[in-house]
């Protein structure tokens, strides 16, 4: 069984010879220690050294100095020494801040994608990947934290109740945005690419930032747009939230998506035990801690808790991560352990 077939019999619940799993995305400052540890060079050959199974392909979205598909909207009012994207905050005012008019949702220069997505490359970089891999297209096509950026949180969520249609229009132009976007990158891959991540951070650590009846009437319709748009190019949806997400898992699955992603071990009612029995044929990816276990945790308690794991969801469950970014703050030591328990 090579590890495509091993991830979407995982999607399937059907038996594997092992689990499936995944590295995540290293964030750049964590990989020197990963890079020594395993004596590799790159991230390629790490992925190989350990074995897993998904290999993302990051979609190449020139928009100086981001170079991340991830930053192709930003809407704060001050600008960002260096740009990147783990400078920005929501909490920053954005330029839609304190408008309530609906027709002021064409006052922002909205950028082109075609401005800025490398269509040779997207085709390049999937061609490049290994065909017995799982490729997956790191789209993230965050329509309502982008909604929460144009505005800053607190007057997104305070616009969302009291000037719904402003925050709808908002909304209808970032999704619409990103169905532009990643129908460019679906085109330039069709049929070579397996799966695509998008997602929303939705949760707390202990609850939803947002009713559920918000989400559903406000976000969901984008979501479920940006689903059906991959599920039109055959494509397996995995779907992000970081945080406690329980109550609208199953409104996840109803929009079409496959895989939800990372299932925050800590965070209330996503551990693998809960969500194992209460979704009994769905499919799932993380749930191992990185909060606390994978950082202070050894190498022992991490094979013991991966082990856990594996008699909880014989199939059914990527091992990975329970946050697709591994930080510096995670030993290469219990990587290695995450890894070897997996297979053992």
């Amino acid at each position: 069984m090579n590890s495509k077939e091993r991830v979407f019999a995982t999607i399937r619940r059907e038996k594997v010879d092992y689990p499936a799993s995944w590295l995540g995305l290293p964030v750049p400052p964590a990989l020197p220690a990963l890079f020594e540890h395993f004596k590799v060079s790159n991230t390629d050959e790490l992925k190989k050294c350990i074995d897993d199974d998904v290999w993302p392909i990051l979609v190449p979205y020139n928009n100086a100095p981001h170079y991340d598909v991830g930053c192709a909207l930003t809407f704060a009012k001050e600008e960002i020494e260096n740009g990147s994207q783990d400078e920005r905050t929501l909490t920053a005012p954005g330029f839609f801040e304190g408008m309530t008019d609906p027709k002021m949702v064409d006052t922002f220069p909205w950028p082109n994608p075609a401005d800025f997505l490398d269509v040779e490359k997207a085709a390049k970089l999937v061609e490049q990947a290994p065909d017995d891999y799982f490729k997956m297209g790191i789209m993230w096509s965050a329509h309502f934290q982008d909604t929460c950026s144009a505005f800053g949180m607190e007057d997104a969520l305070t616009t969302m109740m009291m000037y719904p249609e402003m925050f709808q229009a908002v909304i209808d132009k970032i999704t619409d945005f990103y169905l532009d976007l990643n129908g460019r990158f679906y085109e330039a891959t069709k049929g070579k690419l397996d799966g695509v991540l998008i997602g929303n951070d939705f949760g707390s650590q202990t609850a939803l930032m947002v009713d559920p009846f918000m989400l559903r009437e406000y976000v969901f319709p984008g979501t479920k747009k940006l689903v059906d748009q991959a599920k039109s190019y055959g494509l397996t949806v995995l779907h992000h939230s970081c945080g406690s997400i329980f109550p609208i898992i199953d409104d996840l699955y109803e929009m079409g998506v496959d895989i939800v992603h990372p299932i925050q071990a800590l965070a209330s009612d996503m551990s693998a035990e809960h969500l194992s029995g209460e979704f009994t044929s769905k499919a799932f990816c993380g749930a191992v801690d990185a909060q606390e276990l994978l950082v202070h945790g050894t190498p022992e308690q991490i094979t013991k808790r991966v082990h856990e794991l594996k008699n909880v969801f014989p199939t059914g469950l990527i091992i990975s991560p329970s946050h697709e970014a591994i930080l510096p703050d995670i030993a290469p030591e219990n990587i290695e352990a995450l890894f070897k328990a997996v297979k053992e």
